[in-house]
């Protein structure tokens, strides 16, 4: 790639914020440390809370109702969060003072484009043409804000912690973009309407890859999972929505409202979640080709089949109890 014509760095972006900001917030911070809490400023943007490793505030109390103000105006967020992002590293106030001014230049560029111009172009129906852009454009952040955070906020999806990343190998690294990032089903269509990023696990492997090719390499990934018995994190779109809903709106409470840890939790599978997994014989040394191995995959499989099997047998015990004293 890195070809100077079709390259990100000599384009502007159509979105509200710059895209020198966004390269910096996205490209550097996102990609490079992708769900580490404290380094990856887009792990819940700042006003969500979808890890307990993240100390909670009274403010969280709101972070349902701020899902769905963020959801409305996404991309206006996203300006303000990359804004600060990029002003944290800048050395005086006036740096950062042209940082805001060449976010709200683009703003007004942006704004001025959707909201005057094109319903200037249309001369009496100015009114339909900007209610018709208004919609449109609270349409595109709600379906820009359910792809993104479907990637990042869904079960399967693994937080780390600053310690993850210390003296941290490149190996490690691509396992660390494998674990933290989630997949949602999708065929031509879909992953055309959510330009590839239904391939989040790829997207994160190999950032620079044209999105077209993530179906193709999408299988060599999802092969050399299975060969190392790690977790391949997919499911439907609207499973992996309500998942990253549903912590949202859990972890907005204090936490001595919560019954799981941050090592027990659905939304994690951290070491200390297999604890009680029964442990089977393991082959220590060189690992034979073609044997099977044993992971993280079959450890979350393992205490899932154990958590419906309690179920049952709470059922179980239930029934009995009703049958001896109903």
């Amino acid at each position: 790639m890195n070809d100077p014509e079709i390259h990100s760095n000599t384009w502007e972006w159509d979105m509200a914020g710059p895209s020198s900001q966004w390269r910096y917030a996205h490209n550097y911070r996102h990609h490079v440390f992708a769900n580490v809490i404290g380094m990856d400023e887009d792990l819940g943007y700042g006003v969500l809370r979808v890890s307990r490793d993240q100390e909670w505030k009274p403010g969280y109390l709101f972070a349902p109702l701020r899902a769905v103000l963020l959801s409305m105006v996404f991309e206006w967020c996203i300006a303000v969060h990359d804004l600060y992002a990029e002003q944290e590293h800048q050395q005086t106030e006036e740096a950062k003072a042209e940082l805001k001014r060449a976010m709200i230049r683009k703003m007004g560029r942006q704004a001025g484009k959707d909201y005057l111009f094109f319903p200037a172009l249309s001369g009496r129906r100015w009114l339909r043409t900007f209610l018709a852009n208004l919609v449109a454009n609270g349409f595109r952040n709600g379906w820009a804000y359910i792809v993104i955070v479907c990637g990042h906020f869904a079960d399967g999806a693994e937080k780390f912690t600053a310690a993850a990343v210390e003296n941290e190998t490149k190996p490690e690294w691509y396992l660390r973009q494998m674990l933290g990032t989630a997949n949602f089903h999708a065929g031509p269509v879909m992953a055309f309407m959510s330009g590839g990023l239904c391939y989040q696990i790829e997207h994160h492997l190999f950032p620079d890859l044209p999105s077209n090719r993530y179906p193709e390499i999408s299988v060599r990934v999802r092969a050399l999972l299975a060969e190392y018995d790690l977790p391949y994190t997919t499911g439907p779109l609207i499973r992996q929505f309500w998942d990253t809903v549903r912590t949202i709106c859990k972890l907005s409470l204090p936490d001595r409202f919560l019954t799981a840890t941050s090592d027990d939790a659905p939304e994690t599978a951290s070491e200390a979640k297999f604890r009680a997994v029964a442990s089977r014989p393991r082959v220590f040394g060189v690992h034979d080709v073609g044997t099977q191995r044993r992971g993280l995959k079959t450890a979350v499989t393992d205490r899932a089949g154990r958590g419906v099997k309690r179920r049952q047998l709470r059922a179980y015990v239930a029934a009995l109890a009703a049958l001896r004293f109903g």
